[in-house]
């Protein structure tokens, strides 16, 4: 019962979201912060984890090709599928999860223990408008960092491949190139979008509604990644189903 009540306390936090709006020249301010701290603040790790993450699949996609009857082209083209349908979008997103995410809840959480959400309310701010609206707002531009992340991803991959003389340049662009389908780009973005906003709602909700002291912040962000990405697994499951299926 307890799941099925914070399931619904949760989607009435959307319905909240965006009743009674904050100012839109102080609304603007905290958009602006928070694009600053949840996707620029985000693009080094990204930039870093995906461009190794882009050599290690290529790498391994290469050792595991051990067949001189299979062309080199595919390792460039697997090194694309994995990149751009798992690992930008949905692997990244784990990752998000856990820095974005605990950032989030950790940020509000502590405004709930030092009662300034309560400060708020009193004021005759809609609290939920003020905290989470900007935070969704600036998750609308987490596409841009899953499209870093694919490129570098590539990148990686293209390096690894000459460095470690796995196929060459030729072989592997050949193989990104090859049996493209440009719907694929569209149904990562899709899941994209999808995951913004999980990942902007999910750990809010946590923060927002956690009880206690500093010791259950600690608590609530790991229940926040833990829950976080669970939904992002399963509208994986769902949006590979309904989409490319």
């Amino acid at each position: 019962m307890q799941y099925l009540h914070n399931i619904g306390t949760y989607f009435l936090m959307i319905i909240e979201l965006f009743r009674k709006p904050t100012k839109w020249s102080v609304m603007r301010e905290l958009i602006l912060k928070d694009i600053d701290d949840l996707i620029i603040g985000s693009i080094g790790i990204v930039a870093f984890i995906a461009f190794f993450v882009g050599g290690v699949v290529t790498i391994q996609t290469a050792l595991n090709i051990d067949n001189p009857l299979i062309p080199k082209e595919l390792i460039g083209f697997a090194t694309r599928q994995s990149i751009l349908l798992e690992f930008a979008p949905t692997f990244m997103s784990i990752i998000m999860a856990g820095k974005v995410g605990s950032f989030i809840t950790s940020s509000i959480g502590t405004m709930r223990v030092t009662e300034q959400i309560d400060a708020l309310e009193v004021m005759g701010i809609n609290s939920l408008n003020y905290l989470v609206f900007p935070k969704l707002v600036a998750m609308a531009f987490y596409p841009f960092v899953i499209s870093i992340a694919m490129f570098l991803g590539v990148i990686g991959g293209l390096m690894a491949c000459i460095y470690g003389g796995y196929a060459s340049v030729d072989d592997f662009i050949t193989g990104i190139q090859q049996e493209f389908e440009p719907f694929h780009i569209v149904y990562a973005f899709i899941k994209t979008f999808l995951f913004a906003f999980v990942l902007a709602t999910i750990p809010s909700f946590h923060g927002y509604y956690m009880k206690g002291g500093a010791l259950e912040v600690g608590k609530a962000s790991t229940t926040s990644f833990v829950w976080t990405s669970v939904a992002i697994i399963i509208i994986n499951y769902l949006a590979t189903q309904l989409l490319l299926s």
